[in-house]
């Protein structure tokens, strides 16, 4: 892996979802700045979440009256490294989902701005095919009562990560690179945000 070089986040606009226009290249809290997450405050200011890879890889935020003026707010998460910061509401409470490398890392907030660390959630291997593996870098779909957690695995970490030939020591196997989409179902239950990764439940239920 080669994760030299400057990191952006940029802002791009479309009327289609098909041809895109560059509006501007975002001046952050760093030049390596990764993994933006956008969504309204609920006194009207948008926040975007990232992964800041300059400062200890935390989570840092931006605000902005409009989406195109941003101002840095500073570093939110810091309890530990982390990426993939993701930001939603469900059940009454604001969460934040971050990857951490063991699992997936939970966030409560009343506000959107002052956040409590809950347990981990997608840190035990699943029953499912490509699923006995860590849950990683989450996105989640939240409508209504009902909300779903997608995410990857690498299905085959733990043989890769035992693979040796001679002479290849720097090539990541293709073990190690495959990568399966899995997605999940999001109760809480006792103020908890909990994923039973194993569960069966019907697409159905999810309506826009």
């Amino acid at each position: 892996y080669d994760w030299s070089g400057d990191r952006r986040i940029v802002h791009m606009t479309s009327n289609n979802l098909w041809d895109w226009r560059l509006e501007a290249v975002l001046t952050l809290s760093s030049n390596r700045v990764i993994d933006a997450c956008v969504a309204r405050l609920p006194h009207g200011v948008w926040r975007m979440w990232y992964k800041d890879e300059a400062n200890e890889s935390h989570s840092y935020a931006a605000d902005s009256p409009d989406l195109y003026h941003w101002t840095v707010v500073g570093p939110v998460i810091t309890d530990c490294a982390h990426e993939g910061p993701n930001v939603f509401q469900f059940q009454g409470a604001w969460w934040m989902i971050t990857d951490h490398w063991h699992g997936l890392g939970v966030y409560r907030s009343d506000d959107a701005e002052h956040w409590v660390r809950q347990e981990d959630i997608l840190a035990q291997p699943g029953q499912r095919r490509d699923d006995a593996a860590l849950g990683h870098h989450a996105d989640v779909l939240a409508q209504g009562e009902q909300a779903l957690i997608f995410y990857f695995t690498h299905p085959e970490e733990r043989a890769a990560a035992a693979e040796s030939r001679p002479g290849f020591e720097d090539m990541v196997p293709y073990a190690r690179r495959r990568t399966s989409l899995q997605v999940a179902r999001l109760v809480v239950r006792g103020g908890q945000l909990t994923c039973d990764r194993d569960e069966t439940f019907d697409f159905a239920l999810i309506k826009g």
